[in-house]
């Protein structure tokens, strides 16, 4: 319980974050955060969206499959992908994050910057789409893996940031389609990488009903 059992007092809250957390504002916080991620939001254009929107739709006609890869929450967003895609989209995914086993088998074997790279090299096949998710555009394991795609005439997309006003990264030389979100707020980027993948989900859903 909290000091002397007091229940927490919303109204006193909100007065606090105006004066008592030194020049911390809970408003001036909360209405940077909106307007940071609204503007990011502007940023995404409908060609954006149409370019994984029409890699999904070529890889699920041909009954290939959809690769998800991402570090840390980038590799949250390819378990929710998959699973959203897999059972509204009827198209076949793989989460490369999910498997702990095979993951940490190749991790400690190979080295981390491997994990990806390996899995490609065991599932992947003809029309087949990798789609990455990273915030920064520079994780080696990432960056690996969509180079062996790459290598392998497999298409490929990312979706990324501006993170710390670094730019793309190096993502933006190994992908045929890069979704770049003009925010450099890593927790940012990472909100709207899953609004992407419910965009896309939406919009093929829609495309399936006509």
């Amino acid at each position: 319980m909290c000091p002397n059992s007091e229940r927490v007092n919303i109204q006193r809250l909100h007065e606090c974050s105006m004066t008592g957390y030194g020049q911390f504002s809970i408003d001036s916080f909360v209405d940077s955060y909106l307007q940071d991620l609204k503007s990011a939001i502007d940023s995404i254009t409908a060609d954006d969206i149409d370019g994984l929107v029409s890699r999904v739709l070529h890889s699920r006609s041909c009954g290939a499959s959809i690769h998800f890869i991402g570090n840390g929450g980038s590799a949250a967003t390819p378990s929710h992908s998959a699973g959203d895609w897999s059972k509204e989209l009827r198209v076949r995914t793989i989460a490369h994050t999910d498997n702990i086993a095979s993951f940490t088998a190749w991790a400690n074997d190979e080295g981390y910057d491997q994990v990806f790279v390996q899995a490609l090299k065991t599932y992947i096949q003809p029309n087949d789409l990798v789609v990455a998710y990273t915030g920064s555009g520079n994780s080696p394991n990432v960056i690996l893996a969509l180079e062996y795609a790459k290598e392998n005439k497999i298409q490929t997309v990312g979706i990324t940031g501006n993170y710390m006003g670094k730019g793309t990264g190096k993502i933006s030389d190994y992908v045929d389609h890069l979704i770049h979100f003009n925010t450099e707020s890593m927790e940012r980027i990472e909100d709207l990488q899953l609004v992407v993948n419910h965009i896309v989900k939406e919009a093929i859903k829609i495309i399936d009903s006509e």
